[in-house]
């Protein structure tokens, strides 16, 4: 059995983070919940654009599904112990998701130029047939990837120490019990890693490069501003993505860095997912109106719903 140490060092700020986190847990879930009913039953929002953004949400929920839960129930248990078998799949699936949301972001940036680059034929290059396989792709590359990653990692011997220095199985921490990883070992699993992170950021890049190349040709300042609005609140969502994820999974690693990889794994896990929807209903026009919309449903709904379980009683 392993022990997940989490923040066991911070005894008495544990039911404070327990509070923090179940009310950003329950925030997470209603804001990807909100945004992705307002696509479902929006017929404005059934375009490419929304089409990844709801499956980026429905990604990032689960991915907080399969740490936060378990992390809430540690915060007020003694017993942190978690079984080898549990261990592997807790980072199977974060791992896979978490790799799926790259790969998302990406089809994304792609997505966004080719409705800038040829608006005409946009409907044409990125029907839905082709946006579903885009989806898929993501997540088949991001598990098979997860997958490798969970196979190395639980084929080693772990003889030493069984304290894990972080809340939940993440690749390093459980990587430095092993008393037999090599160094090819270790470089496979960086190269994954980088593969993952690197990979998809340069195919972002490249998309916004070709973006940027045509926005400055064009003529008019409103159009350039206009075109640059539609991706920004994409651009904002891959900088923070990218920006905790590369300073925890490429920096150095060393027993010391533990403790400041489990605070910043906090900003991932809890606080990107938080933001991301956030940052979606904030910037984008569109989705305003649609959660104006159906609030309004709701709101006038409800009176009624009263008046009518009032009526059967």
């Amino acid at each position: 059995m392993f022990l997940l140490w989490g923040f066991s060092s911070f005894p008495e700020l544990q039911h404070l983070l327990f509070v923090v986190i179940l009310l950003s847990h329950v925030t997470i879930l209603l804001a990807n919940a909100s945004i992705m009913v307002a696509i479902k039953l929006n017929l404005n929002l059934h375009t490419p654009m929304y089409f990844f953004l709801f499956a980026l949400s429905f990604s990032e929920t689960c991915t907080t599904m399969v740490i936060l839960p378990r992390l809430l129930v540690d915060l007020l248990s003694e017993n942190k112990d978690i079984s080898p078998h549990e261990c592997a799949t807790q980072m199977f699936f974060f791992f896979g998701l978490a790799a799926n949301n790259c790969f998302i972001l990406s089809a994304m940036s792609y997505d966004r130029y080719t409705a800038i680059y040829n608006p005409l034929h946009y409907p044409i290059f990125m029907t839905r047939k082709i946006c579903f396989q885009l989806i898929i792709a993501s997540g088949v590359v991001g598990f098979s990837v997860s997958l490798c990653i969970v196979i190395i990692i639980f084929n080693l011997s772990f003889c030493s120490s069984n304290i894990i220095q972080h809340f939940f199985c993440d690749i390093a921490p459980v990587v430095a019990l092993a008393c037999n990883c090599t160094f090819l070992q270790k470089m496979i699993l960086f190269a994954l890693t980088v593969f993952v992170l690197v990979g998809s950021f340069i195919l972002i890049m490249v998309s916004y490069v070709f973006i940027v190349s045509i926005v400055v040709r064009m003529p008019s300042a409103k159009g350039r501003y206009k075109t640059f609005s539609t991706c920004s609140s994409h651009f904002t969502v891959v900088f923070i993505h990218y920006g905790f994820a590369c300073f925890v999974y490429l920096k150095p690693k060393n027993g010391d860095t533990f403790r400041d990889d489990t605070l910043m794994a906090v900003t991932y896990t809890v606080l990107t997912p938080l933001l991301n929807p956030i940052i979606y209903s904030l910037r984008n026009k569109d989705v305003q109106i649609a959660l104006r919309k159906i609030l309004g449903h709701v709101i006038k709904g409800f009176p009624q719903m009263l008046n009518k379980r009032a009526r059967n009683t």
